[in-house]
């Protein structure tokens, strides 16, 4: 895996990303460069690896669809008005909104013509998958604006919204390596799976960690969704626990912006605490891990053809970050 990782590295810091005009191309190359995990381009690469396929084959298309991924983010960070985006200024902070939103449709079309740049006999089908991904992951985007304005938002739809945000582009960067590799078409359908599962875990611990992570391994404040009135797994399973005068004193804090958000943030994790909310969220989440596994123990291969994914897997069940 680390092999892998430094492969990914690689193609990045090799890869050029300014051109005129400078105005539009700059954001793009420091959003690029802002780093992060990466986990799209590693399991895209992964994926290919694993069916027998070549670095080189797919070295472009691990750069779309992380190009793919930061317009996402881009465009996200404009809409929720996040200031930092892994330590650093968001682009429309360090820049404006109208250049936000310019670089994002372009780095949107450059995923494109990532997947452009190498010629497959079967890139009809990869680009058919690439735009049934983004287009999922605009309706994820779509249902979670849709729930900051609801009150009886459901576990079941919270669970789709984040499938559609979060899970399929893992579950798609997995089925795009495997096209690439030419891999048989019940193969690809259980490493799409696999990676639904794994998508949906990752974001579960992302709520997680937001409300109970170490603020020295986390990298960054926790009680975050709190403080921005987000409807998470943790908040919709405390509802669906608590009693009915608790429910009503857990709306009221999630309709509350105080000045001094400590206290609420305090009052919320001992609803938490109280409701058993995060051993269920555990649960929950050790439930997709071993659907993940699954579906992989269903792909036809050697297991030390699927030890990288394996690793991957395992590295992001006890991630802290």
């Amino acid at each position: 895996m680390q092999k892998l990782l430094a492969t990914v590295q690689q193609i990045f810091d090799e890869e050029k990303f300014i051109f005129e005009p400078h105005e539009l191309y700059e954001p793009i190359d420091y959003t690029l460069r802002l780093g992060g995990k990466r986990i799209r381009p590693l399991l895209l690469m992964a994926a290919n690896q694993m069916f027998g396929g070549n670095d080189e084959q797919v070295r472009y298309a691990a750069i779309g669809i992380e190009t793919f991924h930061n317009f996402t983010l881009l465009h996200d960070d404009l809409m929720d008005k996040s200031p930092l985006r892994r330590g650093k200024p968001t682009v429309y902070r360090k820049w404006d909104e109208n250049t936000a939103i310019l670089s994002g449709d372009t780095m949107f079309a450059m995923a494109y013509q990532y997947f452009l740049r190498q010629p497959h006999e079967q890139l009809q089908q990869i680009l058919s998958c690439f735009t049934r991904t983004a287009i999922e992951v605009c309706e994820g985007q779509q249902y979670d604006m849709n729930f900051e304005k609801r009150d009886d938002v459901t576990l079941d739809e919270y669970t789709e919204m984040i499938r559609l945000k979060t899970a399929v582009l893992l579950a798609g960067a997995l089925k795009i390596g495997a096209l690439y590799a030419q891999a048989p078409a019940q193969d690809i359908e259980h490493i799409y799976q696999f990676g639904i599962h794994l998508g949906l875990a990752f974001q579960l611990q992302d709520d997680l960690l937001d409300a109970y992570g170490d603020v020295a391994v986390f990298g960054k404040q926790t009680g975050q969704d709190i403080r921005d009135n987000k409807k998470t797994y943790l908040y919709l399973q405390a509802l669906q626990s608590a009693t009915n005068e608790v429910k009503q004193e857990l709306k009221q804090i999630f309709e509350s912006t105080p000045q001094d958000s400590e206290p609420k943030v305090k009052r919320v994790l001992e609803i938490y605490d109280a409701a058993n909310t995060r051993q269920q969220v555990e649960k929950a989440i050790n439930s997709e891990f071993s659907a993940a596994q699954r579906s992989l123990d269903e792909i036809q291969l050697p297991e030390e053809k699927k030890a990288p994914l394996q690793n991957i897997m395992s590295t992001l069940l006890g991630r802290k970050k």
